[in-house]
C-alpha cells in the first residue's frame, strides 16, 4: 500500500527553518514509490536544494547533497538506490536534458527530483509538483504548496 504525501494538492505548509525542510524532505521520500518524479519549484534560495537533502539523506546517503545548478544534474547512490537531482533553470528547451538520457535516467532511479522543471510538466503529468516560497518577514520560514 501507498504512503499518502505529506501534503495534498492544493494544501500548503509552513515549514520552520532548516530541519522542518529536512523533515518534510524526508517525509516525501518516504512516501513517494519506487520510480518517482518531483518536480520542486521556487524562488532562488527558498529551500528547494535544503528540501532534497532531507529527502536524499532518509534514503540513506550520508554525503553532501549540493545543488546542480551548473552541473544540471547530479546522481546520488543511496541505499535505496539512486536519486536523480536535475535543475533545469539554466537549460534552454526540454531538449536539452533529453539529450542526456533524462528518460533513462529517471527509469532507473528510485526517485527523480527535478527544480524549474515547468518545461517538463506535460511530459510527467502524474508527477507532484510543490513550490517553495519565502514568508515575508521571515526569514527562516518556508511556504510549501502543493501545485498537483
Amino acid at each position: 500500500m501507498t504512503t499518502p504525501l505529506p501534503i495534498l494538492p492544493g494544501e500548503t505548509h509552513l515549514l520552520y527553518g532548516q530541519d522542518q525542510q529536512w523533515e518534510f524532505g524526508a517525509a516525501l521520500a518516504r512516501a513517494l514509490p519506487a520510480g518517482s518524479l518531483l518536480f520542486l519549484e521556487g524562488e532562488l534560495g527558498a529551500g528547494k536544494t535544503t528540501l532534497t537533502q532531507g529527502l536524499v539523506a532518509a534514503l540513506g546517503f550520508t554525503e553532501p547533497v549540493t545543488s546542480p545548478t551548473y552541473a544540471l544534474m547530479n546522481a546520488y547512490p543511496t541505499l535505496a538506490g539512486r536519486v536523480l537531482h536535475v535543475d533545469a533553470y539554466r537549460t534552454r528547451h526540454p531538449a536539452e536534458l533529453y539529450e542526456m538520457d533524462l528518460e533513462d535516467l529517471i527509469a532507473g532511479s528510485r526517485l527523480s527530483v527535478i527544480e524549474w522543471g515547468e518545461a517538463l510538466y506535460a511530459d510527467y503529468p502524474d508527477a507532484p509538483i510543490v513550490r517553495l516560497l519565502h514568508v515575508e518577514g521571515e526569514p527562516d520560514v518556508r511556504r510549501a504548496e502543493r501545485m498537483r
